[in-house]
């Protein structure tokens, strides 16, 4: 049903009601908003679906950094909708990031229609392919008409692109809406018309029953080949010296089946922080989470040549790991690739496959049998993960300085179930990697490491917080801190909890294990880079407790009072970037001394 010439509602708010109509209908339950004038009509008529939650955002980058952290922990589609200009450019870092990592995003910009662009009008930009090749697809929406043909396109366009940004791979789509004047609706003819499409499912052209006018199923990836199945389990039942190797990577339904091929194979499983694998497993596995410090030491890696190494996920955080791998560059590597997208940075991979990480772990199980393999090389991965693990947990209780690594420590006994834990970038990711190791209780651990940028983080951890019950904790350094400190108004905005362990040394810490160190003239103007700031006015602006941690007792006695607690709560560790350098090697002596003695 269209309107007819003789109503004088806007056809405008007709066209977006029935966009939006048919988002919900799409399965799009939140949308972040920031305010404008241009993106009224679109802003109005979300607000006024009862099936979409609007979250309010003022600063364009931590509103879609905030929406990235949604979509990441729901593993759902999330709408983010500004106005024109340059408020759509600074959605980029998180779109790039989203991108990179196949989180769901509908990007929904709003533009000035083609008569007042390249022409000197206001808050006009280039707004078309605006993101590149950052999104999965970019659209130049119509403008808006009350017609049929224009009411059946909004409503296709609407189902497409929110089944877009889940088709595998998942990712960012961009639509850009541009809207001619007036943006208001008419009090007289808008407002009736739009309770009466949310009232009547058959309002504007929607199919009955609340069903998506056109429903898209997306198709799964292939299947492997029986006879490609045969032929890798024939390869690794020939290779001994076997890897498992799990990257970034959120499938709670490949857990299962990876620890039960890794068994039956007789090959170390190396876990990623990020592979939701150091949480929730038996203790009597065989994942070996400290290989970030062991393979840094030659004593072990000359010893250790492995025969075939099969990943999957993402490349891990870990460096030794990728120089490791380097070193030993004529070893078959299989790279299983769930996203259909080419997660392969090492350049060393044999074979590729794109299919599903789960039915691949079964099809090989299958193909293998039940009979679990224990070999030598298998008890030597799990002894020197053992004495890793005992000798850095040693040499850290004795440190008197508070020691940044320490912090997964001592989070690993203090989260409770279901909490997610989020990573910083620059030093808190590394930290998590070599120092957080088994927690037997299922913890999630979410970073951006698709970028790897600084930016936003603040944001995406409170974007998680806003999408479970369950306490989200934060460890981030001062640097990225500073940069989305915009992104606090969220915790005050949406009486948010989150727990933030804000390590504080006073500049990039980073930089100081890098070769830039090795030129101290010029390296804290242009790498150091300290502010001197004192945050906790800042955290008390936006409605935090803020508290300054001095020791371990104090932050184990802090942290469980903020887990009761509600809103944002910031726990600050000050910590010296030159000692923690010298802490960090100094382990690294322990553990090459303490596996000399073993050997």
């Amino acid at each position: 049903m269209a309107i007819t010439d003789g109503n004088p509602a806007n056809p405008t708010y007709v066209y977006v009601a029935a966009f939006v109509d048919e988002l919900q209908r799409a399965g799009l339950h939140h949308v972040v908003i920031c305010p404008g004038s241009r993106s009224t009509p679109l802003a109005l008529v979300l607000a006024e679906q009862p099936a979409i939650r609007v979250w309010m955002h003022v600063d364009e980058r931590s509103a879609a950094f905030f929406a990235l952290g949604m979509a990441k922990r729901l593993q759902q589609p999330v709408a983010l909708l500004c106005t024109s200009g340059t408020a759509a450019a600074n959605f980029f870092p998180a779109i790039a990031e989203a991108h990179l990592t196949h989180i769901p995003l509908l990007v929904l910009t709003a533009d000035r229609p083609h008569e007042l662009r390249d022409c000197g009008a206001p808050q006009a930009i280039d707004q078309n392919r605006l993101y590149g090749t950052h999104v999965k697809w970019f659209a130049e929406v119509a403008l808006p008409e009350a017609s049929n043909p224009a009411l059946r396109y909004i409503r296709t366009l609407a189902n497409r692109s929110v089944a877009l940004t889940t088709a595998v791979p998942a990712g960012p789509v961009h639509l850009n809406f541009p809207f001619r004047e007036p943006l208001t609706p008419n009090p007289q003819a808008d407002q009736p018309l739009l309770a009466s499409s949310l009232r009547d499912p058959l309002a504007w052209g929607g199919r009955s029953e609340n069903a998506p006018y056109i429903a898209v199923s997306d198709a799964p990836l292939g299947s492997v080949s029986a006879e490609t199945i045969a032929r890798l389990a024939d390869q690794m039942q020939s290779s001994q010296r076997g890897l498992i190797v799990v990257g970034p990577i959120v499938q709670p339904e490949l857990t299962q089946p990876l620890l039960q091929l890794a068994a039956r194979l007789g090959y170390p499983l190396l876990a990623d922080p990020l592979s939701q694998l150091r949480s929730g497993t038996p203790e009597q596995s065989p994942i070996i989470a400290s290989y970030d410090a062991f393979l840094r030491l030659d004593s072990f890696t000359d010893t250790h040549e492995p025969e075939l190494v099969l990943r999957f996920g993402a490349m891990p955080v870990a460096k030794p790991l990728l120089l490791y791998l380097k070193k030993y560059a004529h070893c078959p590597q299989i790279v299983v690739d769930g996203q259909s997208g080419w997660e392969e940075p090492t350049q060393l991979a044999e074979e590729m496959l794109h299919t599903d990480p789960a039915s691949f772990c079964r099809e090989l199980l299958q193909t293998l049998g039940d009979q679990p393999v224990v070999n030598r090389w298998l008890q030597s991965w799990l002894k020197i993960e053992q004495v890793t693990r005992q000798t850095l947990h040693r040499v850290i209780e004795d440190f008197t300085p508070l020691f940044e690594g320490r912090v997964f420590r001592e989070l690993a006994s203090l989260l409770p179930e279901g909490a997610t834990l989020f990573a910083g970038n620059s030093m808190p990711v590394r930290d998590l990697d070599t120092f957080f190791w088994n927690v037997a209780h299922p913890v999630r651990v979410l970073g951006n490491r698709g970028a790897n940028g600084i930016d936003g983080v603040v944001s995406s951890a409170l974007g998680v917080s806003s999408a479970q019950k369950e306490p989200t904790v934060l460890v981030i350094g001062d640097l990225s801190f500073f940069h989305d400190l915009n992104g606090l108004l969220a915790a005050r905005l949406h009486q948010l909890h989150l727990i933030i362990v804000l390590i504080n040394n006073d500049g990039g810490g980073i930089f100081s294990f890098l070769p830039q160190a090795e030129h101290p003239e010029h390296f804290e103007q242009l790498f150091g880079t300290p502010t001197g700031l004192d945050f906790a006015p800042v955290v008390q602006m936006y409605g935090g407790r803020f508290q300054r941690i001095t020791d371990w007792s104090s932050f184990r006695h802090s942290f469980r009072t903020a887990l009761q607690e509600q809103g944002l709560q910031v726990l600050e560790l000050q910590t010296d970037r030159a000692s923690n350098v010298s802490l960090h090697r100094q382990l690294w002596r322990a553990l090459e001394s303490e596996l000399q003695q073993e050997s």
